[in-house]
């Protein structure tokens, strides 16, 4: 861990204060919070209190808080979320995301989460009355859940209403996290054909056409007469670049980058320049070779 890692994992969880639309019209509320964030705070304190009384009348009947890990997503992740959306107004540069989340949008996951835990308890008590005759819930198990839903309410499903949706109207714009942000497109790697050698078939002038060739090959040439060297056969190879360079068209119009941290698919050698296939099928000229790891 450096110091580089944990400051950008600060500058993820907080933005600073958002901006503030000079043409929007005022919003009131109490003090410095929106009714909605006060509606939302009164709801989460009556169900905080609740959930101290027993949630079963049978057993031991102990409260959610000591029934297991049922008090993480029953009752915990709302207080968190009321927390972070009071910090939010008391403190602006206090945390402003969890994760790649909004403020109000852990929030809405944090009550929706709750209200279908707590649904499940209400399920399971009529399974149990339908087949033993037993409904083991109690009244806190009832005022849990309509609390809860109360709380969807005023979190996914409050743009929708006309009061308390200006809490979420007039607000500045802002990018998206990059944790976020839609994913990139996925291509396929480029294969390499590797042409297998075609073994020559057996004759019985094998012999004497190989004496001929070698013959050829040993004939010197003519005096005064060049000497044309076949070319060597081009095959594609992996090359990787010292550092950032333009691969360009025809008429020099850079098209891409490659660079030290991705190796590029080089699909003939010019001797003085590359020529470059891209991961999505682009081909381009790589001018600049000095340096360059042939894999």
């Amino acid at each position: 861990m450096t110091f580089e890692s944990v400051a950008a994992a600060f500058a993820a969880a907080t933005d600073g204060p958002d901006g503030v639309d000079e043409s929007a019209p005022p919003q009131y509320g109490v003090g410095p919070f929106s009714i909605r964030e006060v509606a939302l705070g009164g709801i989460w304190l009556v169900a905080f209190v609740v959930s101290f009384f027993p949630i079963y009348s049978i057993g031991n009947s102990a409260s959610v808080w000591v029934a297991g890990i049922d008090w993480v997503l029953t009752i915990g992740a709302p207080t968190v979320a009321v927390f972070l959306l009071g910090l939010r107004r008391l403190s602006p540069q206090g945390i402003r995301r969890v994760g790649s989340l909004g403020i109000d949008q852990f929030a809405s996951v944090a009550f929706t989460v709750s209200t279908i835990v707590w649904l499940g308890i209400l399920w399971a008590s009529f399974v149990s009355l339908a087949g033993q005759r037993l409904f083991y819930a109690t009244w806190v198990v009832w005022v849990e859940f309509i609390f809860m839903l109360a709380g969807v309410l005023l979190t996914v499903f409050a743009p929708l209403f006309p009061t308390i949706g200006e809490d979420f109207r007039h607000r500045t714009e802002v990018p998206a996290h990059r944790f976020a942000s839609p994913a990139r497109p996925i291509v396929a790697r480029p294969q390499v054909e590797r042409v297998a050698p075609v073994a020559s078939a057996a004759s019985p002038y094998a012999a004497t056409e190989t004496t001929v060739l070698a013959t050829d090959v040993a004939e010197a040439p003519v005096e005064g007469e060049a000497v044309v060297e076949a070319p060597a056969a081009s095959q594609a190879f992996w090359a990787l670049a010292p550092v950032e360079r333009d691969v360009v068209d025809e008429s020099g119009v850079p098209i891409f980058t490659v660079g030290p941290t991705a190796w590029a698919l080089v699909i003939e050698d010019r001797g003085d320049s590359f020529v470059v296939r891209h991961e999505d099928g682009r081909i381009g000229y790589l001018t600049d070779v000095s340096g360059v790891t042939r894999g």
